[in-house]
Parts: structure tokens; C-alpha cells; sequence
């Protein structure tokens, strides 16, 4: 298994498994990861979430086997971002006061950001 193998996989597990708990259960994670009671917009918002992190972590999956490919570093790019963006975001307080959730959140998505940046300088694109 290729080191960019592996980053989809666990991808698509991580997304995937968060993505359905905000679809299934949104006020209790949005209260577990904010320490704050959920209100009809912050459900409708994680169920919203929900359906983004499924669709990266879906992306992720069926991406596995072409880890070589332009769309493949593509996806990787989009992964660095979004793992580095959720980070900077929760450190600079734009998600509110940090709880200890959150605070295993920025260490997760700075280790994936740094794997997506690994993965980058690893693998160079296949040319068709």
C-alpha cells in the first residue's frame, strides 16, 4: 500500500465517520465538540457538514487505487487545504472557545495536512 493509498483510506474513514454522525446525531456531536446546546440553525449547519465530509471522505475511497494520476494531487491539494484551513480556524478562535474535542480536532487535522504535504513531495504527477 502506497503512502497515498493509506492517506485515502484513513481519509475516507475519518470523514466518512464524522460525516454520518452529524448526519444521525448533529446536536449531540455539535454539543460535544462545542460544549454548547445545539439550536435548529447549528443542527441544520452539522447536518450540512455532514454531507460535505461524506462526499470527501466518498472522493477518498474511490481515489485510492489512482494515487499517481493529476486528479489524484488534485484531491490531495484540496485535502491539504481543508485539514490545514480546519487547524488555523479552530487556533485562531474563529469556532468559539476551544474545548478539549476541538483540541484533539487540531492535532488530527494537522497531522493529516502535514501527511497530504508528505504525500505531495513524495509522488510526483503521472503524465499521460
Amino acid at each position: 500500500m502506497t503512502t497515498r493509498t493509506a492517506l485515502f483510506v484513513v481519509t475516507a474513514a475519518l470523514e466518512v465517520g464524522a460525516g454520518l454522525i452529524l448526519l444521525v446525531a448533529p446536536a449531540l456531536a455539535i454539543g460535544l465538540l462545542f460544549g454548547d446546546t445545539a439550536n435548529q440553525t447549528a443542527v441544520a449547519v452539522g447536518r450540512l457538514a455532514g454531507i460535505a465530509l461524506t462526499a470527501i471522505g466518498t472522493a477518498c475511497w474511490w481515489a485510492r487505487r489512482d494515487v499517481a494520476s493529476a486528479a489524484s494531487r488534485g484531491l490531495v491539494c484540496g485535502l491539504l487545504l481543508y485539514n490545514a484551513g480546519v487547524a488555523v480556524l479552530v487556533l485562531s478562535g474563529g469556532l468559539g472557545p476551544t474545548t478539549p474535542l476541538l483540541w484533539a480536532a487540531v492535532v488530527a487535522h494537522t497531522v493529516m495536512a502535514v501527511w497530504c504535504g508528505t504525500s505531495l513531495r513524495a509522488a510526483p504527477v503521472r503524465m499521460p
